[in-house]
């Protein structure tokens, strides 16, 4: 594995006690600035020798293209971070601030997106809630505090609509690390791995084609005269860490180490699936969050924008594939080499026993507080029929006519999720963080995330405190349906 995507507590621990900040974006300085937000686009004049003169900011994030060669003779040609797809890991500490400076190297406007952090709405990353664009060939500068600790993440926030090479399709994205006060560091290395796929097409898809299991519960099949589906996304090359499975460095392990895998589903619009076979995984927090009960599973499932860290003890010698239980994709490229020192020959692949996932797993039993208002959200789907784009609704809105939802602050609230439609929808609520109380009928207590998936045809209750004012928007991650409707803005009264 390269150095942007795994690191032992030693090596963090060292140069964060010589750079004092942290170990931060690749070639950043460790020089503080502590100024306002500022907006300047490069290449006028004076403006241009300004940038030059300011202090380095801790964390720079460059909007640039790249080139991210999947295998030899496969190149994709997109929009990273810093050079590379992911970006290499930022890591920050919890409670310190940070100047943070975008820069822009497109021809057009982008947001970067802080996902899974407690900041404000200006600098959130989401239109929608005032967060202003960083302009094409332009800088953004402004200082953002940390929280909440564990595995977040950097995205494009910008909508694509029809243009598959926009957005979330592209290589913007990165692990944000947010190295928290205490750490018990029940591990012996950390692993960072984000999956990603690539050349997507249109294609239509008729409704009832197959049964889905997504997390829980099996979805039933339309009537067979059911109408066609709008267009859907699908890909031709898939990737781990920017590379094709059996291309790229191996992630290299020792028997007997216990390695944190960090693992992210950066995907546009999949929601995915991945084993280890003659392993297995304990689940120790979900979106960065400790979980109150670990588990031990042989398959993550992880809908979009979801973080799973999960420690595995390597104590089965060999060369084995990390991957996708689904066959065409682990050929198409979903999936990373793990080999064992001393270890050699083919990479094996087990197909790993069936099992669901279940977020109340993970959870404990205790009854928690009654919420202060319940705001029902029924999630809908429009047909678009052949030839045509679906769109999406929440509580029969698309989101360029709704209303915005009046909160107050101090106030818990529990969203009913209910799910109109076959499509397993992972949403995500901005600038907070919320508590899973129910799935599919099933009570549960202490699962913290910021992005859930709510099944085909089930329902998903999640309380959250307003304690952070400012517009804040909630939306599905799967990016064809936030950007034919299914968006919502929470707003402080």
């Amino acid at each position: 594995m390269t150095d942007a995507s795994t690191t032992t507590r030693r090596d963090f621990l060292r140069v964060a006690a010589t750079a004092g900040a942290g170990l931060l974006a690749g070639g950043c300085s460790a020089d503080r600035h502590s100024g306002g937000d500022t907006v300047r686009v490069a290449g006028r004049g004076s403006d241009s020798a300004a940038i030059a003169r300011r202090a380095p900011a801790d964390v720079t994030i460059r909007i640039a293209p790249v080139l991210v060669e999947l295998a030899p003779d496969h190149i994709i040609s997109t929009v990273g971070y810093n050079g590379s797809v992911p970006a290499p890991v930022i890591r920050l500490r919890e409670g310190r601030p940070a100047s943070i400076e975008l820069i822009n190297d497109t021809d057009t406007p982008e947001l970067v997106h802080w996902h899974g952090q407690l900041v404000p709405p200006d600098i959130d990353g989401a239109a929608e809630e005032g967060t202003p664009a960083v302009p094409p060939h332009g800088t953004r500068r402004y200082t953002l505090v940390p929280k909440p600790s564990g595995t977040r993440w950097v995205h494009t926030h910008t909508l694509a609509g029809p243009d598959l090479h926009r957005g979330t399709y592209t290589g913007q994205f990165g692990f944000v690390y947010i190295e928290p006060t205490n750490e018990p560091g029940r591990y012996d290395r950390e692993i960072f791995l984000a999956t990603h796929e690539w050349e997507p097409f249109f294609g239509a898809e008729e409704m009832g084609t197959d049964a889905e299991v997504w997390p829980q519960g099996t979805v039933p099949k339309p009537p067979r005269d059911a109408k066609p589906n709008g267009y859907e996304v699908g890909y031709r090359a898939f990737s781990i860490n920017g590379k094709a499975l059996g291309h790229g460095e191996p992630v290299r392990v020792k028997r007997g180490e216990r390695v944190m895998f960090r693992i992210l589903n950066a995907s546009a619009t999949e929601n995915i699936q991945l084993a280890l076979p003659g392993h297995e995984f304990e689940v120790v927090a979900l979106d960065g969050n400790p979980v109150p009960t670990p588990r031990t599973v042989h398959v993550l499932a992880l809908g979009v924008a979801e973080r799973i860290d999960a420690v595995v003890t390597m104590n089965n010698p060999g060369v084995w594939i990390l991957g996708t239980p689904h066959d065409d994709d682990r050929r198409d490229g979903m999936g990373i080499v793990v080999e064992y020192g001393g270890a050699t020959g083919q990479p094996r692949w087990i197909a790993p026993p069936k099992e669901s996932w279940d977020y109340t797993r993970f959870g404990d039993p205790r009854v928690v507080p009654a919420p202060d208002a319940t705001i029902a959200m029924q999630l809908g789907k429009i047909n678009g029929g052949a030839h045509g784009f679906n769109h999406w609704t929440i509580n029969g809105q698309q989101y360029a006519q709704s209303t915005p939802i009046e909160i107050r602050r101090g106030r818990r609230y529990r969203l009913a999720l209910r799910n109109l439609a076959d499509d397993a929808h992972p949403v995500h609520l901005h600038r907070h963080t919320f508590e899973v109380v129910r799935v599919n009928g099933r009570a549960t207590a202490g699962v913290m995330k910021d992005t859930v998936v709510v099944p085909g045809f089930g329902a998903v209750d999640v309380d959250f405190v307003a304690d952070d004012p400012g517009d804040t928007l909630f939306h599905c991650h799967q990016a064809l349906h936030m950007d034919y409707g299914f968006m919502r803005l929470f707003k402080y009264v």
